[in-house]
């Protein structure tokens, strides 16, 4: 695929000619870039992180955005460091109107308050809402039925901009955080376009956060292993919700035999009378299953320390309970 940067720049009046310097790492980002692109927008430049070494060879690989971005012949950037001079050199020669954020680390405000129409992020809930580093595994893990995307300015205090657009989507009951992950990436893109078509306008007004009516202020920290780890003493439900919250990464575990083991899809079911919460059965053919607070956790899919992932008839042709 090949981007004629000049002619983007100049044939598209939805954007007004608006110059853009996209910045993104993951996937997740790529489906807005992609978006932008196929609008039309003009992007002058696209920053993502440096190439890293990855796999058994520890062979230097490149970023999902830095992928899409050669595939479509826009300029690349890769600093190491976001203050450092040369890069700020650089960001100040491409004339930027506007900078766009998908995925990306922290921004000093050297860099995001540059461009005159200054920096808007897409961010993967309805803030004020799940504020911080993991909003879809959080939303679900709570058993929330809805969360969204949102647009917004950056600023200094993190994820706390002021809001653009938003756009709701449903958290269906089968969803784990990677279907969930699609589907704010898809719609994330979507109202990405509509934002910057809004700003070329002069279209859009911004409102503060603490002026979003009916949101709830709730933050979504940086998962650790403590997030991860199953208590067998909650409610069946809210055992199912993490672990469809934590699928298929980074997975939510127990012990099993004295090793990890690792939940990635299971079936919740009310029953009285179950033995001690964490006690399992198995026919060893069928099925395992956990005991909760008030029922049975039945694990579907599974991986055992040490072993690959699989279902769990599969895991218990190998398995002496």
């Amino acid at each position: 695929m090949r981007v004629d940067i000049s002619l983007l720049c100049s044939r598209m009046k939805e954007f007004e000619q608006l110059r853009i310097v996209f910045f993104g790492t993951p996937d997740f980002a790529v489906a807005s870039l992609d978006a932008l692109v196929r609008a039309g927008a003009c992007i002058v430049a696209v920053v993502t992180a440096p190439d890293k070494p990855a796999g058994r060879g520890m062979h230097l690989q490149m970023s999902a955005v830095k992928q899409y971005a050669l595939e479509a012949e826009l300029p690349v950037l890769q600093p190491e460091k976001m203050k450092s001079p040369e890069f700020l050199a650089q960001l100040q020669e491409l004339h930027a109107d506007l900078q766009v954020v998908v995925a990306f680390r922290m921004m000093p405000e050297v860099v995001w308050n540059m461009p005159p129409l200054g920096t808007i992020n897409v961010h993967g809930s309805l803030l004020p809402d799940y504020r911080g580093a993991a909003p879809i595994n959080w939303a679900i893990m709570n058993g929330d039925k809805e969360t969204g995307v949102t647009t917004f300015k950056l600023k200094h205090e993190i994820d706390t901009g002021d809001i653009l657009l938003q756009q709701s989507v449903e958290i269906a009951d089968s969803d784990n955080a990677g279907q969930l992950h699609d589907k704010l990436m898809r719609a994330g893109a979507e109202l990405l376009v509509k934002t910057v078509r809004g700003l070329a306008a002069g279209q859009l007004h911004e409102v503060p956060q603490n002026e979003v009516p009916g949101r709830l202020l709730r933050h979504a920290p940086k998962l650790f292993k403590e997030h991860m780890l199953v208590d067998w003493g909650r409610p069946v439900s809210n055992i199912r919700d993490q672990v469809r919250g934590l699928s298929p990464y980074p997975g939510a575990f127990t012990m099993l035999q004295g090793k990890t083991f690792k939940l990635y899809q299971v079936r919740a079911e009310a029953a009285h009378d179950v033995p001690t919460p964490g006690n399992y059965e198995t026919d060893q053919k069928t099925y395992l299953r956990f005991a909760g607070a008030d029922g049975w956790v039945y694990a579907d899919e599974v991986q055992m320390e040490g072993k690959k992932r699989m279902p769990i008839a599969e895991f218990l042709r190998g398995f002496r309970g």
